[in-house]
């Protein structure tokens, strides 16, 4: 009993270890973001072709908090993710280890890809959709703060849901989840991702559409990834039965 105590306690301050230097690392990104804010700030701003308004002074700096954060989000996501592998490491073999390894570049690949997916396809049809709704009754007049909660929630959760495929790959390789199982709920699936599309685009159908497509289409790609490795994992087990089998005769 003490020894599960003593290794109880010794996993939670790994687990402590890994949350500050993660955490650190997060607050150093979020300086330099600080640093280069209004460069990044001029980079949103796109050819919207007139300054945004804002309705106070502290509206400012709580634009730049927000625009900071992501910009130290993505930053960090290598870090964070090299640390949840040094953590489950020694819980892993030497092939799970190696699979985990290289999946980190990947994270920090598809976060960005992600972020360039909503900015650069989502984000600019559904701002011209939107402008062009009312545009022979009314000018266009943005408050900053409502222009950049408008594009993160249109590129953020791109940022993350693009991340679904590696996570079903690390998943699958780890034995946690079967990708053949995860097909028999898709429609369940489905539905929560129309749900999520809803929650994060503009009330009109024309947006919940073109957020839920991509969507349903990364959940299709990341099962058929998934299933690569889970046939992958499977051949090799049945190598080695077989190479068992032929020592023992």
């Amino acid at each position: 009993m003490a020894d599960k105590e003593l290794n109880l306690v010794e996993h939670l301050d790994e687990l402590r270890k890994r949350l500050i230097i993660s955490a650190v690392a997060f607050i150093i990104f979020l300086v330099l973001a600080f640093i280069f804010v209004k460069d990044i700030y001029l980079f949103f701003m796109g050819n919207l072709g007139f300054k945004l308004l804002v309705l106070g002074p502290s509206d400012i700096i709580w634009i730049y908090f927000h625009i900071a954060c992501v910009a130290a989000l993505a930053g960090t996501i290598p870090v964070i993710a090299w640390q949840i592998w040094l953590f489950v490491k020694p819980a892993l073999k030497s092939n799970e280890q190696k699979a985990a390894l290289s999946y980190i570049p990947a994270l920090f690949l598809l976060f960005i890809g992600g972020l360039a997916f909503g900015y650069f396809v989502i984000f600019p049809n559904i701002m011209k959709f939107l402008i062009q709704l009312g545009s022979d009754l009314m000018a266009p007049s943005f408050t900053a703060d409502k222009y950049f909660s408008f594009l993160l929630n249109m590129t953020l959760p791109f940022g993350v849901a693009f991340e679904m495929p590696i996570v079903l790959m690390f998943l699958t390789t780890l034995g946690i989840i079967n990708p053949y199982k995860v097909t028999k709920v898709r429609k369940y699936a489905y539905f929560i991702l129309v749900i999520i599309a809803s929650m994060i685009s503009p009330p009109e159908l024309l947006s919940h559409i073109s957020v839920a497509i991509p969507l349903i289409l990364l959940f299709e790609i990341s099962i058929f990834l998934a299933k690569g490795v889970y046939k992958k994992k499977q051949k090799k087990r049945a190598e080695l039965i077989d190479a068992e089998e032929f020592s023992k005769a």
